[in-house]
């Protein structure tokens, strides 16, 4: 593992920084091939415009490309977090005048998912755990992640991923995804108008998801929408896609439209 913390080697941050005290910030985790960050203009772009949201300095670019290409040099396949948090300041919600953001960049390993996964689909399942609705954070992927924490400690060996819905019973994301449906010859994502986050993953789909395949739009998803849907699948930035062939007692088949996706993301995808 490598890290760089504000430019400098280390592994360890003030106990007063915001991001530790309060959550206060966000962050970016990216598939990396060949010593090379995958769609990081798509990343930076959700980066910079959450810490604009939010009010945080954001720091510049081209220093966290240098810091990402210095930490990822001779990567042949791993993942690239980056985190940027408001930084110090003293006790209580409010930041202090002069607070300096505190900025992240380090390599870890390439998570150790099966490969059938991609193939053959994977098993989900409902969390009891919800999302909460708030059109302040709706879309970011800031650092407050208590409620993924919560629905991942809910799932059994045999569930690759957790969906999670808001108070009204709309079906958001995954706990570390976001959810795709085929129904009636049309592509649906869910509304993240009110809560979730937008997944660079995603923003990809949206994007390539064009003639012959079925027409793409973002929806508000019920549970029943989803469970008779007629394909499934599930997205980031990581695994790329992974079709859904089973929500907990219900099956679903591994159909034409999620190959055709699957296949339109190979090109920004570390595993293809």
């Amino acid at each position: 593992m490598t890290t760089l913390i504000n430019g400098e080697p280390g592994e360890s941050i003030s106990v007063y920084d915001r991001g530790y005290q309060y959550g206060d910030g966000l962050f970016e985790t990216l598939a990396v091939v060949a010593g090379e960050p995958l769609l990081w203009d798509r990343h930076m772009r959700r980066l910079f415009h959450g810490a604009g949201r939010l009010g945080i300095p954001a720091p510049n670019e081209s220093l966290l490309r240098d810091e990402a290409r210095h930490v990822c040099r001779g990567a042949a396949r791993a993942v690239l977090k980056i985190i940027v948090t408001r930084g110090v300041s003293g006790r209580g919600y409010a930041p202090g005048p002069e607070t300096t953001s505190t900025r992240t960049v380090c390599l870890l390993p390439w998570p150790d998912y099966p490969s059938a996964y991609r193939r053959q689909g994977v098993a989900v399942r409902f969390c009891r755990t919800m999302i909460a609705r708030s059109g302040t954070l709706a879309g970011l992927k800031h650092l407050n992640r208590l409620e993924q924490v919560c629905a991942r400690m809910e799932l059994e060996a045999d569930y690759a991923e957790g969906l999670m819905l808001d108070e009204p019973g709309h079906v958001i994301e995954g706990t570390m995804t976001n959810i795709f449906i085929v129904r009636a010859h049309e592509l649906l994502t869910p509304d993240l108008s009110h809560s979730g986050v937008e997944g660079v993953m995603r923003g990809l789909v949206l994007e390539r998801a064009v003639a012959p395949l079925p027409a793409c739009r973002v929806a508000t998803l019920s549970r029943d929408t989803v469970l008779n849907a007629d394909e499934i699948f599930v997205t980031n930035s990581l695994i790329g896609l992974w079709p859904v062939r089973r929500i907990e007692s219900k099956e679903f088949p591994v159909g034409p439209v999620t190959r055709h996706i699957q296949e339109a993301i190979r090109d920004a995808c570390a595993e293809a």
